[in-house]
């Protein structure tokens, strides 16, 4: 894996605004005194009168986006997914998604891969908060080819969308001629008959490694990439359940309320299948680097090889 090129989709983020403000002069990005961490600076250095720095005041940079998006803006507000998601819940509820302005939300440095930050800044609730609002549409892109397709997509469309991205360099997984990007669709990365890998942002690339492994045991797996939590392919979801009988999810993200519970609303009501979830279970992250936590709790090819290997 040397030579794969990895990318940060943090970075992938704000180069995908720097792009996207050249198609779009109605694009604002707000900050809470992160631009060099978000990278929303890539977006300041071209278009300084297009970027506000709101301080360390995420709720009042969240109330500031929900005024220019009533007066025809599509301004995306940008912090640690602990402050975009977790500190500002109640403004985002109530004043982008109840009105149902047309604000986005770009929240970096989430999961565990944050690393040595440590618990406090490692928020693996994000998902689970975003996806209980009424008309929140919840992306997580695998790598830097989908998280710049997805801030595009976003952009496109009418109406608040949360999209979470990671600090640490991941691998490039879907630099390939054939990709396509849609809200809201799943794509089956690689065919398989005996059980179906659901993975989502980072864990997809560990969910491919895990599928190789499990190929030279026998074991021919199916892997789908859920890069839409909300509103999730119920389409794909249940077929690739049906195929195979058997279900495991894969997240950087607490298994209470994020893709694996996502999955077993879908599963539940259309097709019951016993669904394994593989994330945070039920626990705080810890202090270390991003490679050793990813492994530690088991998101890795290895960590989710083992977890199938061991409930099949």
């Amino acid at each position: 894996m040397a030579d794969v090129k990895k990318i940060a989709t943090r970075e992938s983020y704000g180069n995908a605004l720097a792009d996207c403000g050249k198609d779009f002069p109605n694009l604002v990005v707000l900050d809470a005194d992160l631009a060099g961490a978000t990278k929303t600076s890539i977006f300041q250095k071209a278009f300084p009168d297009r970027h506000i720095d709101c301080g360390i005041a995420e709720c009042n940079m969240t109330g500031i986006a929900a005024g220019l998006a009533t007066c025809g803006k599509v301004p995306f507000i940008s912090s640690f997914a602990m402050f975009a998601a977790g500190r500002n819940f109640e403004q985002v509820r109530n004043s982008i998604g109840y009105p149902h302005l047309n604000v986005k939300i770009g929240a970096t440095h989430a999961g565990i891969t944050v690393g040595e930050d440590g618990a406090t800044h490692q928020c693996n609730e994000d998902i689970a908060l975003m996806r209980t609002i009424p008309g929140m549409t919840v992306i997580v892109p695998s790598d830097d080819v989908e998280a710049k397709a997805a801030v595009r997509a976003a952009i496109e469309m009418e109406g608040p969308v949360y999209l979470r991205f990671g600090r640490a360099a991941v691998p490039v997984i879907n630099d390939k001629p054939d990709y396509k990007f849609e809200i809201g669709k799943g794509v089956v990365l690689k065919e398989g008959t005996d059980v179906s890998i659901i993975a989502t942002g980072i864990c997809v690339e560990g969910a491919l490694g895990a599928a190789e492994m499990l190929s030279a045991d026998g074991i021919s797996a199916e892997v789908v990439n859920i890069h839409t939590i909300k509103p999730i392919d119920e389409e794909l979801v249940v077929a690739t359940a049906e195929k195979t009988g058997k279900v495991f999810t894969v997240e950087e993200h607490s298994v209470i309320g994020g893709l694996g519970s996502a999955v077993c609303d879908v599963l539940s009501e259309n097709a019951p299948t016993k669904v394994i979830k593989i994330g945070m279970y039920d626990k705080f992250g810890e202090s270390g680097s991003a490679g050793a936590l990813v492994e530690k709790y088991g998101l890795d090819a290895k960590g989710i090889y083992a977890k199938v290997k061991e409930n099949l």
